[in-house]
């Protein structure tokens, strides 16, 4: 199978946030996507950004164009969650984010009423029905497709920093699951999802599709859900191994790392050196890491099994990489990560108000409500 990979901007960057629909009183999800969505996908045919539905009808996406910087593919989620917002404060219909809501129960969701959708569900059943999660998207343009594998392979090794920076599920249908990110262990039992296999180069990537249609696993490239994949008609690399961020300054520091860290990997193989890998079973052993300590985890940071907290870790990658910062034009976005790690991520702040509230869970709801309207300074704000 040959696949063309799609001409793009280097570092240029694109933007995909889900987004829940909760009632204001009770903070449980409402399925109302339907009723919104076809006058907010109207209202956006003309517009930079995109309003789109989701596997579940309680979920609203929006999606940046492609933007010369973070800050441009920010300020078109931005404009899109206005967007959003002259039509959920209406309907009496709050907006948050998060990997997962903290207690609303899978049987109460319906799905949206797409081919697709229903033959996702019809072959993966319980787990499919399970996908109570959200999630963000970042797309990083890559001028040349033989740099793809080789960027997607080095940039592995980076993704439990990723996934502990966005950590936001810790509670799961009721439940306090003692991870920071239980999304990351329910969306990898989706056939295609979790982590990518370690291919070399894209020919190797061809080869994989084509065994996966010719066996009927998957339809065309759309359906590989990996932590992170080629998307050959955007010439991207997607990342998608991050829950769904609860404010969005923090979705711009996520954006501005993954930026930075394709720029610098990119840089490196234009001087003609070979990125580093790690095996997979590192990679595999860090996602487990992130995802049940988030940022207190200690990560595998490279093939030789050395070890750092992840927290030093990224606090050296922001040192180091600064200068690219400065040249793409994102240093306030890439030093709003230092703020993450001081004031804590989401699951950190989701979990100090539970125990403040003796584990009430509609309190946590109603931090992320506040969280999604007014940003981090929110969750300063009394329980």
């Amino acid at each position: 199978m040959k696949l063309d990979f799609a001409p793009s901007a280097r570092s240029t960057v694109g933007l995909e946030w889900e987004i829940m629909l909760a009632d204001p009183v009770s903070g449980d999800l409402v399925g109302r996507a339907p009723e919104l969505l076809s006058a907010l996908e109207a209202e956006s045919e003309n517009e930079r950004h995109t309003v789109t539905g989701e596997l579940l009808t309680n979920t609203i996406e929006v999606t940046s164009g492609v933007g010369d910087s973070v800050a441009h593919a920010v300020d078109d989620i931005a404009n899109a969650i206005a967007a959003v917002r002259s039509a959920t404060d209406p309907a009496g219909i709050e907006l948050l984010s998060a990997g997962s809501h903290p207690f609303a129960q899978w049987y109460d969701q319906e799905v949206t009423d797409k081919t697709r959708y229903h033959t996702l569900i019809e072959r993966t059943q319980w787990w499919g029905r399970n996908m109570m999660i959200w999630g963000i998207h970042v797309h990083i343009g890559v001028e040349d497709q033989r740099k793809v594998i080789p960027i997607i392979n080095a940039l592995s090794g980076y993704l439990p920093h990723l996934q502990a920076l966005a950590a936001s599920s810790p509670f799961w249908a009721g439940e306090r699951t003692g991870y920071a990110s239980n999304r990351a262990l329910v969306f990898q039992q989706l056939p295609t999802a979790g982590l990518p296999w370690p291919l070399q180069d894209w020919s190797e990537y061809e080869s994989y599709l084509d065994d996966m249609v010719r066996t009927g696993v998957m339809a065309d490239a759309t359906e590989v859900r990996w932590d992170i994949r080629p998307a050959p008609r955007w010439g991207t690399i997607e990342i998608r191994a991050c829950d769904g961020l609860s404010t969005l300054p923090e979705l711009a520091a996520v954006a501005a790392l993954v930026q930075v860290l394709v720029e610098h990997l990119s840089r490196e193989l234009d001087e003609g050196r070979t990125l580093p890998q790690m095996p997979a079973w590192y990679h595999r052993e860090n996602k487990w890491r992130a995802a049940r300590y988030g940022l207190d985890a200690r990560v595998i940071v490279d093939a030789a099994g050395s070890q750092r907290p992840v927290r030093d870790h990224l606090a050296q990658i922001i040192e180091d990489l600064a200068p690219v910062a400065v040249e793409l034009g994102c240093v306030r976005e890439f030093g709003s990560i230092g703020t993450i790690l001081n004031d804590g991520a989401s699951y950190e702040r989701q979990l100090t108000i539970a125990n403040a509230t003796g584990g009430d869970l509609a309190a946590v709801v109603q931090h992320l409500i506040r969280e999604f309207r007014s940003g981090p300074e929110a969750s300063t704000d009394e329980p």
